[in-house]
Formats: C-alpha cells, sequence, structure tokens
C-alpha cells in the first residue's frame, strides 16, 4: 500500500508539473525556472495586467503536501488593467490568496504560511449609496502592496491596500497588517504592531 502511494504522488506531481505551467502560459503568466507545483493554483488575469512568477518559487493548493493542509488552492487574480503580481525567487505559498487591482509584489524567499490574504484593493466602494452596484474605479480604494525579500506571513493572516513590509520581518499569525511595517521585526496582533525587532547581527554570524 506504502509502495503504491508513493507511485501515485510521484504520478500526481508529474502530471502537475506538465500541465499547471503549460495552462499558466497560455493565459499569459510569466513563469520562471524550476517553479513547483502542488495542485493547481486559481489563476486570472485581468485585459492588459500581468502576473509574474520567479525562480524556483513553490505554490503549493493541495493540502497533502503542506504540513498545515490548505483551504483553498492558491488564487492568483489582478483585477483591472495594468495590474500587476510579481513573486520573486525562491518564495513560497500554500493556498493563498493575492488579489491586484494596481501592484502586489513579493521579493525573494518569502515564506506564506497557509491560506494567507495579500489585497491592494477593498473590492469595494466605502461609500453607502449604490455600494452593492458601484463599478466606479475611482471611488473603490486601492493602493500598492510591497513584502520585501525574506518575509514569513505566518497563517492565516491578512495584508490590506497600501501596506509595505520590509525585509526579513516576520507576520504573526491571523494578523491584519493595515500598515507598513519596518524591516527586522516581528509584528502581530489586530491591527498589526511591532513586538520586538531583531538583532542587526552579520548575516553569517547570526544567533537567534
Amino acid at each position: 500500500m506504502q509502495l503504491f502511494m508513493r507511485i501515485w504522488v510521484k504520478l500526481l506531481t508529474t502530471w502537475w508539473q506538465i500541465t499547471v505551467p503549460m495552462r499558466l502560459r497560455a493565459i499569459g503568466v510569466e513563469l520562471g525556472r524550476d517553479v513547483r507545483f502542488y495542485g493547481m493554483p486559481i489563476v486570472s488575469l485581468a485585459k492588459s495586467s500581468r502576473i509574474s512568477i520567479g525562480d524556483r518559487v513553490v505554490l503549493c493548493s493541495d493540502s497533502r503536501f503542506t504540513a498545515l493542509g490548505v483551504n483553498h488552492p492558491v488564487v492568483l487574480r489582478t483585477l483591472r488593467p495594468q495590474a500587476e503580481i510579481l513573486i520573486g525567487a525562491d518564495t513560497g505559498i500554500s493556498g493563498g490568496s493575492i488579489c491586484a487591482a494596481l501592484r502586489v509584489s513579493l521579493g525573494k524567499e518569502c515564506l506564506l504560511g497557509a491560506n494567507v490574504t495579500i489585497a491592494d484593493t477593498d473590492f469595494h466602494a466605502i461609500k453607502p449609496s449604490g455600494r452593492r452596484f458601484n463599478g466606479n474605479l475611482l471611488e473603490i480604494g486601492a493602493a500598492a502592496v510591497r513584502v520585501e525579500d525574506n518575509v514569513f506571513i505566518g497563517t492565516g493572516a491578512i495584508v490590506l491596500k497600501g501596506v509595505t513590509i520590509g525585509k526579513k520581518s516576520v507576520i504573526g499569525t491571523r494578523a491584519v497588517v493595515n500598515k507598513s511595517i519596518a524591516a527586522d521585526v516581528i509584528a502581530a496582533g489586530t491591527p498589526a504592531r511591532e513586538i520586538r525587532s531583531f538583532p542587526q547581527a552579520d548575516e553569517k554570524k547570526e544567533k537567534w
């Protein structure tokens, strides 16, 4: 039975490595080298928008391949013309959702824990009158999100519009990040606030 399961998993992962890149390239996604897929992500691009996935990125959309499991496949959506989602090399995402009306960028070597959400838009107007059917983009808040290199965002965290998270920082589980976070800090809570900073050590001699 174990041998059968190993063979099945190997066949499954091979199938994803063949079919997922073909599908994503067919709809216009830019893929770097050696991108790994575990399950089929949900990806859509608005007209004249862009999604770029860097070298050796891992997108996990199947609970069998990540410790905590995922609530849904990875979701990558651009919502307006000229919108961009940029994912840096060696970044890993498990069941996350990234929606960009303007621009969401992730640096290199970022980790997004299970079911993280990043959105640079309010999706709907704040003004109550006619909100349900208001498609006026000028009345729907949006501001670019930037996550710098080597940021770790814990499971279930939400990153909202206009936020920058500085390099090497850690965002705690289920935090709601509505303001920018400095580099080299741990931040947690709702709304997220900085709890402590990391020591400024030589990277070759870092001790935590």
